[in-house]
């Protein structure tokens, strides 16, 4: 956490041993050294390390040998029916023809399942995994709305006929809107079934207000935007840490957990704790970091990389250093509230939250492994979905 000298010592010495053992080619701890560097336990998603951590414990010469068997059946059935899970969503995808209506979005239902899987990988949460999936999917083509098609005139006409939150508000909206607008329409029907039947009807309230503030804060990205405005890195976070979608996202999976959430959970979301606002931080530098130069090059708003530039001249190397240094920050001031502070809630609720961050650092730790999934997203995919363990 902050302001531990020690260990702040501690972890640059290890990480110095690490490299070293790394680079050494007669080092019998070569790859996993390199792996403990590339994907240390707390920022790593489970789901990611289990078949490394399986494959490690195999070499065992001391290993259980009936603990393994169990853990590669166990991965193997997770497997199975994550493979299911991902069969409804894709057939949902597919027979909903969004690509015929809005075909500027990306095209993104496998990387949207991964969000889901990230967040809550439990058996138990497979029904919180569908309705996940699907929300990142429609999210995906709501964040390319607002941020490469639509002109300004029109997404203030949606932004408004979000806030009002009624179907019949729609007549003014272009063609491609209105039918975007029925479709969150007819997945917050599913939502709200969902609620009914976990009788958590206190939930509908704040997964509606949580659309409604995402649509509010894209529209000020993208009046940003049509202004040519670069705005202070205060005014720039207080808006992108809330459209990485991660107050959103939670919200959902909140919803998907059932009883397991109370409604003292989402109150505790809606009051923007510093675990989550730690989540959109380490979300919003490392996606902005990696991924800033294709934006500013097809036409984007001014990422953080440009903000902090411009308010502190300085250079993007500079700008990049310091802001991986917030990076880091956000990474104790978020382990400091899931430890010390949020104490009042199950580790399950705050599990939700701190994974966020671990995607992030999945998705976007080299590129942006979501928008371009052709590197180690699809790796991930192979070796998580489609490869079982022998």
């Amino acid at each position: 956490m902050n302001g531990e000298i020690i260990l702040d010592k501690a972890l640059a010495f290890t990480t110095t041993k690490l490299q070293e053992m790394a680079m050494d080619v007669s080092s019998p701890f070569r790859d996993e050294a390199a792996y403990a560097l590339k994907w240390p336990i707390l920022k790593a998603l489970p789901t990611l390390i289990t078949k490394h951590n399986i494959s490690i414990y195999e070499k065992d010469p001391l290993k259980n040998n009936i603990l393994l068997k169990f853990a590669k059946l166990n991965f193997n059935a997770m497997q199975k029916l994550y493979q299911k899970e991902l069969h409804e969503i894709s057939r949902w995808w597919k027979d909903s023809k969004w690509m015929e209506e809005l075909s500027f979005a990306r095209d993104r239902i496998v990387e949207s399942y991964i969000w889901a899987l990230g967040i809550c990988h439990e058996s138990k949460y497979s029904h919180g995994r569908i309705i996940m999936a699907k929300l990142a999917a429609l999210v995906t083509v709501l964040d390319d709305t607002y941020d490469a098609y639509a002109t300004l005139d029109e997404l203030e006409l949606f932004t408004n006929a979000i806030e009002r939150w009624d179907i019949n508000e729609t007549s003014k909206l272009p063609k491609y809107m209105k039918y975007f607008y029925e479709v969150i329409f007819k997945y917050y029907e599913e939502i709200d079934n969902s609620i009914n039947k976990d009788n958590i009807q206190y939930a509908i309230h704040y997964v509606k207000e949580a659309m409604k503030r995402q649509c509010r804060v894209y529209f000020e990205e993208a009046k940003w935007f049509y202004e040519g405005y670069v705005p202070t890195m205060e005014e720039y976070m207080k808006v992108a840490i809330v459209s990485t979608c991660y107050h959103l996202f939670v919200q959902i999976s909140f919803v998907g957990m059932g009883v397991a959430a109370s409604q003292e959970a989402f109150q505790w979301i809606e009051s923007d704790p510093m675990l989550l606002k730690a989540s959109g931080i380490i979300g919003r530098l490392i996606n902005d970091i990696t991924s800033h130069q294709f934006e500013q090059q097809r036409g984007h708003i001014a990422s953080a990389v440009e903000c902090y530039m411009k308010q502190y001249e300085v250079s993007e190397e500079v700008a990049v250093i310091e802001l991986q240094k917030e990076i880091e920050k956000a990474w104790k001031d978020g382990i400091e509230d899931y430890i010390m502070k949020s104490t009042k809630f199950s580790n399950a609720i705050l599990m939700r939250v701190l994974n966020l961050a671990r995607l992030s650092d999945f998705y976007y730790k080299k590129e942006d492994g979501y928008t371009f999934s052709h590197g180690e997203t699809k790796d991930f995919v192979t070796y998580m979905l489609i490869d079982p363990l022998p």
